[in-house]
């Protein structure tokens, strides 16, 4: 199986796709999935831009819209997971995750998914850790602080990604895992972005979620974006252990190292996106303790068994079937003749595809539920009672923490396309 990878999309499908088309022509190759590392920006119409935490230059309609709307189907089966530039509107339908367009499939905020027989599981946002132990309180539409934090990685997303005990191949992640560059050539590195030079060597650049998810999980490979870059390294997982293979990958823009191709051994095709068994019974199992609001949430770290769970799933998809609830669309298309001009309506959108798979899964509809900041979840089976005077994070504090708009902190250190490109 071919897999392409590409690092930040900022909604040029178009570009990725013609150039995916032109590789396989040139190599006389059939790439079988496009796998995103997020700043996806499945932008569907102006008022989706609302949505969209960037500077008013950098935002655009791009070419997503023609997707959603049919005008163009992915001539690729495509994955991808969430960054920190999103729609976030409408990634927010999708918590779940589930079709974002025909043939383009978002993997939620974290989710796992099988691909013939490979399992590539991700995990959306970047990590701040201010917000990280919050729940997911943020309602569209978004005001200019809700914006700027929905898509912070939090712990409960995290927690049910430990609880993942089959092999996983492949994972995705927006920002880097801490420490990654240690296993790499991190000189070479802040030659091409000195202005990494310093959380390199203090051990602060990448998220600690995503480098305790890399020591337990040990996928195969593990992709992220981000940091506008091509990175390589080799993480060996003791001495005799098993190796992950990392690569993070740079934006779509003309000379930049944007795409990858690798060849993962696997069963025949024809392939398709199907759910994974495991990950839906971790999903209902902890559906229960969604966290909603701006308190304090303590999830433990551990692990419990999901085998009842597990069989129930297996037995509901043996009768359905294993493909994911068809794409629908939720609100009106981008139409270019009428530019900025959309009647979208502001707030949540009910996804038809979320609620057939709750209603599957037999789990309450929770996304839309009113994020009251002072009243706790309660929980005694999964909170330690010490945390049971729960707090309430400011999140404002944390926002300047650590690398967010990589667009920005490029411009600011100077970094112009010829340098970006070198790494």
């Amino acid at each position: 199986m071919k897999i392409a990878v590409e690092g930040c999309m900022h909604g040029e499908l178009d570009k990725v796709y013609e150039t995916l088309q032109q590789l396989e022509k040139a190599e006389n190759t059939k790439i079988d999935l496009l796998i995103c590392c997020g700043d996806f920006q499945a932008v569907r119409n102006d008022g989706d831009l609302n949505s969209l935490n960037v500077p008013l230059k950098y935002r655009s309609m791009n070419s997503f819209w023609k997707y959603y709307c049919g005008q163009a189907v992915a001539p690729y089966p495509t994955i991808f997971i969430g960054g920190n530039h999103e729609a976030s509107n409408y990634l927010w339908e999708l918590y779940y995750g589930g079709w974002a367009a025909r043939n383009i499939y978002f993997l939620g905020f974290a989710g796992v998914v099988k691909f013939g027989n490979i399992r590539i599981a991700g995990l959306s946002g970047i990590y701040k850790s201010g917000n990280y132990r919050l729940g997911h309180y943020e309602r569209p539409p978004y005001n200019d602080r809700d914006i700027r934090s929905v898509y912070h990685v939090r712990e409960y997303d995290v927690f049910k990604l430990k609880q993942v005990k089959d092999p996983i191949d492949i994972f995705m992640s927006h920002d880097w895992p801490l420490g990654i560059t240690e296993y790499g050539n991190w000189e070479k590195l802040i030659r091409s972005k000195p202005h990494f030079k310093e959380e390199v060597l203090t051990r602060t650049l990448g998220s600690k979620p995503a480098a305790e998810l890399l020591d337990q999980l040990k996928p195969h490979y593990w992709f992220s974006a981000h940091l506008h870059c091509r990175f390589p390294a080799i993480v060996q997982h003791g001495e005799d252990g098993p190796v992950t293979k990392f690569l993070a990958l740079d934006k779509c823009l003309p000379g930049r190292r944007f795409l990858q191709v690798v060849e993962i051994e696997s069963d025949p095709g024809p392939y398709e996106i199907q759910y994974d068994e495991e990950w839906l019974a971790i999903t209902r199992k902890f559906n229960c303790i969604f966290p909603s609001t701006r308190r304090y949430v303590h999830l433990g770290s551990r692990q419990l068994d999901n085998e009842d769970h597990l069989q129930w799933v297996r037995n509901k998809l043996n009768a359905r079937g294993k493909k994911p609830f068809d794409f629908v669309q939720t609100v009106p298309c981008f139409d270019p003749s009428q530019p900025f001009s959309s009647d979208s309506v502001l707030g949540h959108h009910r996804n038809p595809q979320t609620e057939a798979l709750l209603q599957f899964l037999e789990l309450p509809y929770l996304l839309n539920t009113e994020a009251e900041a002072n009243t706790p979840i309660q929980s005694n089976k999964f909170m330690n009672s010490a945390d049971s005077n729960q707090r309430s994070f400011d999140t404002d504090d944390d926002d300047n923490a650590g690398i967010d708009d990589v667009d920005e902190l490029e411009e600011f250190a100077g970094v112009g396309s010829e340098d970006a490109s070198a790494c």
